[in-house]
């Protein structure tokens, strides 16, 4: 049997395959709220169908000044269990498993979602939208809690388990991160002040779950920028995982959200955080989650049979092709129709994620 439909787990949590959907932004929630509209249940229903092993939702916000863009489902108050908890049911009936990535935006928040953004320490760059101020102890020991009672809720409305997201430039990587964090207290310095909050994040919300419900990452390893955090400092991270609690690591890099790599057409361009996975390998016995352009059956059998990771992970390919896991388990297709152009997601309201590509003849 291929290796990428084989069975494996994060933490106590049995996924029948390899195949996971990384977080994407669906744009798929009520504005006012982040209620899940009805078309976010369809399109997770549609990837359980389809065969995903795992489906991680796109980044749920856990506070209101953390939401991060127009339409992004949030995961801040008990009143939003219900309806999430119906989409659950919908996925689990479909006979698929779903995670909810939990998120907090910090300075990456656009100026139509939120009134004004915070990060570790007051920022102003050209990838920002708008400055950001430094965060009050106070309000960082107060998204500590919020994280917690996040996952709780996230547990509360039946979900299979939760990922914490410390990439991309959102809030827990600017923490983490020398780039954007310069605060001279103990959330910021070295590396043991400036991973604290990313610690203490970690805590709060194993502490709402339980130790047996699975908790895992999507980590940046390194910025890719001038000051920012360095693989080798990534991995010095990554050693301290598996002390702190977590499940399981998906490794991903960049610290600006719009990072997306266009023009993934032949094998030689996919994978391309493999040598950041291989470093985290080096550092730790967790199970490894690949991202990052893989597209063809046979590269991600590779990546697998060469135990560089357990898992890999897709986001565009699910957006073409929801079926896609299918496809390959029942060889009607070996490569992905996706034409890595990035042109999912809209800027029409009540729209959300779709492909708007022509098809790949593959």
């Amino acid at each position: 049997m291929s290796l990428l439909f084989t069975p494996a787990k994060i933490g106590n949590l049995e996924i029948p395959n390899r195949i996971l959907r990384s977080a994407t932004a669906e744009l798929m929630a009520s504005n006012l709220d982040g209620k899940p509209r009805e078309q976010l249940k369809s399109l997770w229903v549609a990837l359980a169908k389809g065969g995903t092993g795992l489906i991680i939702t796109g980044h749920m916000y856990v506070h209101p000044s953390g939401k991060c863009h127009p339409e992004m489902a949030g995961i801040y108050s008990d009143e939003l269990i219900p309806s999430l908890k119906g989409c659950v049911d919908a996925v689990h009936e479909a006979g698929g498993k779903i995670a909810v990535q939990i998120n907090h935006g910090g300075m990456q928040c656009d100026p139509r979602a939120v009134n004004g953004t915070i990060a570790p320490s007051a920022i102003e760059d050209d990838f920002l939208d708008q400055p950001a101020r430094e965060m009050s102890t106070d309000e960082i020991e107060m998204l500590v809690d919020a994280y917690g009672q996040a996952a709780r809720r996230v547990k509360e409305a039946g979900f299979d388990g939760v990922q914490i997201h410390a990439a991309h430039g959102y809030l827990v990587n600017q923490f983490i991160s020398p780039y954007t964090n310069k605060r001279t207290d103990k959330w910021g310095g070295d590396l043991q002040g400036r991973t604290r909050f990313f610690r203490e994040v970690t805590r709060s919300v194993r502490e709402q779950v339980g130790a047996e419900y699975p908790v895992f990452v999507k980590f940046g390893m390194e910025d890719g920028l001038e000051g920012g955090l360095t693989a080798e400092e990534g991995a010095e991270v990554i050693s301290m995982m598996a002390e702190m609690g977590l499940d399981g690591l998906e490794i991903s890099g960049g610290i600006e959200a719009n990072n997306v790599r266009k023009g993934i057409r032949n094998p030689s361009r996919e994978a391309y955080f493999r040598p950041l996975v291989q470093l985290a390998r080096e550092k730790t016995d967790l199970p490894l989650i690949m991202v990052g352009g893989m597209r063809s059956k046979g590269v991600m059998e590779e990546v697998l049979s060469s135990g560089d990771a357990d898992f890999i992970a897709l986001c565009r390919p699910l957006i073409n092709e929801p079926n896609f896991p299918n496809l390959m388990k029942a060889g009607e297709q070996e490569t992905s129709g996706c034409i890595s152009s990035s042109n999912c997601w809209t800027e029409v309201m009540g729209e959300g994620i779709s492909c708007k590509c022509p098809p790949l003849k593959v």
